[in-house]
């Protein structure tokens, strides 16, 4: 073969691979993101649910899903002190 072929064929080989490699980094943050979300969601749940003895009721909808799972315990904590002392 010719050098010109060869480092073509090499030069569209990593090409492809650096499209795909891209790809997988997308989804693979989508999914560590829907992983979170639903962690989050899980967890508002146990605070509300142990939270009834207490009168702290957290809505679970997206916004307080993405901080409770984005920010984890002190996302958590800021919630409930945001229900508690400005709503």
């Amino acid at each position: 073969m010719e050098p010109k072929v060869v480092i073509t064929v090499l030069l569209a080989l990593i090409a492809v691979l650096l499209i795909v490699g891209a790809r997988l980094k997308a989804l693979r943050f989508v999914g560590y993101a829907a992983i979170r979300l639903i962690v989050g969601a899980l967890a508002l749940f146990v605070i509300n649910a142990i939270g009834g003895q207490f009168s702290i009721h957290i809505p679970i909808n997206l916004v307080t899903s993405i901080i409770c799972g984005f920010l984890g315990l002190p996302g958590a904590a800021a919630l409930i002190v945001i229900d508690q002392y400005i709503l």
